[in-house]
């Protein structure tokens, strides 16, 4: 097992439900997959550093988790896929 650090950005012109709902889809990849979740945070609306699709704010989340590369190679297929995250980042964090 090994610990990563998972941020990806939700859009900002949805329903605020539906902000909620990608989070907890994307959480959910996570813990169906038994993965560790060792630490979660919303970190809320923040403004982008360059627009991204004409963007120019982006719901932030952020979670450290402990798992297999399995795990996290399904996360990123589906954080691409997603239409709802316009941006994933995976850091893989040395001990």
């Amino acid at each position: 097992m090994n610990k990563y650090e998972l941020t990806f950005i939700v859009r900002s012109d949805i329903e605020e439900a539906e902000i909620k709902k990608t989070a907890e889809d994307m959480k959910k990849v996570l813990t169906d997959a038994k993965a560790n979740i060792v630490e979660e945070k919303a970190l809320g609306q923040k403004e982008l550093a360059y627009e991204i699709n004409k963007m120019k704010t982006g719901y932030y989340f952020f979670f450290v988790v402990e798992t297999t590369s399995e795990v996290i190679n399904e996360f990123e297929r589906l954080s691409r896929i997603n239409e709802n995250v316009m941006r994933h980042l995976t850091i893989k964090v040395e001990d």
